[in-house]
């Protein structure tokens, strides 16, 4: 259960190539891109209305604050680890190394909330916005087949949709862009280039024709007074929406599952990871500032598309079309980024016999990691049909800060057991930066929902039965010690 991979047999495994391995196309641009692809999408264009309305108020502007303050620790301790260990898997990879097989398996596990589970998320919100257009057309989609039974869905001309069936173009994504990712990987980053550019533009545009349209009056009373429940305003109240809204920082997580397929990783992963994180950070705020500025935070209670509802109060009207169009294709570079992120954690378990071989099979052609691709576009596309995406959204942000909080454990560990290994990149103040990014980490993961922690129990459990009844006993690196015994 403890065994640990070592990081000459990491980087082994980082150097092999051919048939069977990822291929080794994406460049810091690319990484960067991939980076800004993930990080700029629901938690911005939709989760920031949710922490707004329910949690911070105009503070809102604070809990992206502090999430960042929380990512910016947990991003130095990944760059050291991406530099160090250019191996496809992410936490997953970093845990193998420092805190053995078992915590590497709850750590691969979790991942599956926060790639999956985000990416289910973002198609949802993907979904409202494509409703808002196309029903602005006069072009109707049947209600059975436009949300989940549990969801209602308010539309900017106040048109309510309850109580459907299935939500279908949530599931159609879906199934598009793991399409795209099993085409390959060059591919997939070529099209999140454009995506990526596309997006950025958005954001800029809306925040400089917002701010000469904010009414100062929206952020009377910045810190709206707590109504006594922990979550509800008032300064836990901003702690809470900082849980929330952190479900938009990991982006930069996403660039570290990409690090076997990074033409230079020793130099591309820092990159990748720190300028992603620096470049969002200042528009998020920003973005976060003027939305609220423009609406007031309680009429975002339940609207899944803030930033469509924020930007009508501008009187740009010809240019709405447009916002709600180029939001969409954000939304798309996000699913393309979790989809493709996702892949590589259960790709990288397969191979080292913790998951059926069936996840690590890569085709001939495109060299991808094709049939988990499909894997995940059923098991994504179940979720993004039928799941409330509060809930979903809720479940991604404690999967991804206990993820966090163990990559600046394993820093920790790592100092400690190999002091004097080859680092291209250092994590400045060791110990202060990686203790500070586990105590925020945590507090984060405190300031969530009581339901968050019961799910998240929930799946640990299930993770834990299948690593017991599976994992274990297929392990490469425990079948290769038992070999070396006899």
């Amino acid at each position: 259960m403890f065994h640990k991979k070592s990081i000459e047999q990491l980087l082994l495994e980082a150097g092999a190539s051919g048939e069977g391995h990822l291929k080794r196309t994406l460049s810091s641009f690319n990484l960067i891109a991939l980076g800004v692809g993930a990080i700029i999408g629901a938690g911005l264009f939709s989760l920031t209305g949710i922490a707004a309305a329910e949690n911070a108020g105009p503070a809102v502007t604070i809990s992206f604050v502090l999430a960042a303050i929380a990512c910016a620790f947990a991003g130095l301790c990944y760059a050291e680890f991406a530099s160090m260990i250019p191996v496809a898997g992410s936490a997953y990879t970093y845990s193998y190394a420092t805190l053995g097989e078992f915590m590497a398996w709850i750590i691969g596990w979790d991942l599956v909330l926060e790639y999956a589970l985000g990416a289910a998320t973002v198609s949802v919100s993907w979904s409202r916005y494509l409703l808002e257009i196309l029903h602005k057309y006069n072009i109707t989609i049947p209600h059975q087949l436009a949300v989940s039974p549990w969801e209602t869905v308010r539309l900017g001309d106040g048109t309510v949709i309850a109580g459907g069936l299935i939500n279908l173009p949530a599931v159609l994504i879906v199934f598009l862009l793991s399409f795209v990712l099993m085409r390959g990987t060059r591919e997939s980053a070529a099209i999140n280039n454009v995506l990526v550019v596309v997006k950025i533009a958005v954001v800029v545009l809306f925040i400089t024709l917002g701010w000469s349209h904010i009414n100062p009056e929206n952020y009377v009373p910045y810190i709206p007074e707590n109504t006594g429940a922990f979550e509800n305003f008032g300064w836990t109240g901003i702690s809470t929406g900082a849980a929330v809204v952190f479900f938009a920082f990991i982006g930069f997580d996403a660039v570290s599952t990409a690090a076997q397929e990074a033409k230079d990783p020793q130099k591309g992963m820092p990159i990748g990871i720190i300028g992603s994180l620096l470049v969002c950070v200042v528009l998020y705020v920003l973005f976060a500032h003027v939305m609220t500025g423009l609406v007031n935070y309680k009429d975002f209670a339940g609207d899944a598309k803030p930033a469509a509802t924020a930007f009508a109060m501008t009187g740009y009207t010809f240019l709405q079309d447009g916002l709600i169009v180029a939001i969409l294709a954000g939304y798309t570079s996000v699913l393309l980024v979790m989809l493709m992120g996702q892949s590589r954690v259960f790709y990288t378990m397969a191979k080292d016999g913790l998951l059926p071989r069936f996840f690590s099979s890569i085709h001939r052609k495109f060299h991808t990691p094709w049939k988990t691709n499909i894997f995940f576009m059923v098991f994504v596309s179940l979720f993004a049909g039928f799941v409330p995406v509060s809930d979903l959204g809720h479940m991604v942000s404690i999967g991804t800060l206990f993820a966090f909080a163990l990559v600046c454990f394993g820093i920790l560990v790592l100092r400690k057991r190999l002091p004097n290994a080859e680092r291209p990149f250092r994590t400045p103040w060791v110990p202060v930066v990686p203790v500070l990014g586990i105590l925020v980490c945590v507090y984060l993961m405190y300031s969530l929902p009581s339901e968050s922690w019961i799910r998240l129990a929930g799946w640990m459990f299930l993770g834990i039965v299948l690593y017991f009844s599976y994992g274990k006993r297929h392990s490469k690196i425990r079948q290769l010690r038992e070999e070396k015994n006899i």
